[in-house]
């Protein structure tokens, strides 16, 4: 963990907003409802992030609408794109008082080759480990992301030089994607609607698994 991270206040992380509405009656049933019994940081948010990645369906591998973005509206349809989901972790996990942020990669959209879109993921702070980062996005043959703390398993790894983990942990959805997913009907229209950011620099420090 850089400096930077471990002086990071953590009230950002802990707030309800728009997208991430952790005060929703929803949001708080589902939390309640998933950590029952639960006695520490480590397994309420590993039964939220599986409850995410297992049970919540990703939009593009299962050709579902609406396209999702607020957290509670992805708890109630069931489904959502990788930022949506990442949106719900987070909300699920800060109704239980544990900070949680969002993370991006800039990976490519076909394996190997381009156009280039982000993957939204999150990052937790865990009580022993500090900032943690877990993908929710779905697994799927070739995608295994788990929750192995201290040790990151995250759905893909980096094999392109315009490819990248980006380091920072957001509070907040960042615009572009929140831009995307608006302005997208349909799951078949997102396809249209990638959010991405250019990068100049050479990615480092592969982390995940083989893409799918």
């Amino acid at each position: 963990m850089t400096p930077l991270l471990k002086t990071m206040p953590l009230a950002p992380y802990l707030r309800s907003t728009e997208f991430i509405d952790h005060a929703h009656p929803s949001i708080i049933a589902k939390a309640d409802e998933l950590t029952q019994g639960c006695q520490t940081d480590l397994e309420t948010t590993q039964r939220c992030f599986e409850f995410v990645r297992d049970e919540v369906k990703h939009s593009g591998d299962f050709k579902l609408n609406p396209v999702t973005i607020r957290a509670s509206d992805v708890l109630t349809h069931g489904t959502g794109y990788c930022y949506a989901k990442s949106h719900l972790l987070a909300a699920l996990l800060r109704s239980k008082g544990i900070p949680t942020g969002l993370c991006y990669q800039r990976l490519a959209v076909n394996p190997g080759r381009g156009p280039f879109c982000l993957h939204g993921l999150n990052a937790v702070h865990l009580k022993d480990h500090g900032w943690y980062r877990l993908d929710p996005r779905g697994n799927k043959p070739g995608v295994c992301a788990q929750f192995t703390p201290p040790v990151e398993q995250l759905a893909f790894a980096l094999q392109l030089p315009q490819e990248c983990d980006f380091p920072e942990i957001w509070p907040d959805p960042l615009p572009v994607v929140i831009e995307s997913l608006s302005s997208a009907g349909s799951v078949e229209e997102f396809f249209n609607h990638y959010p991405d950011i250019e990068i100049t620099q050479p990615a480092t420090g592969l982390t995940g698994t083989q893409r799918a």
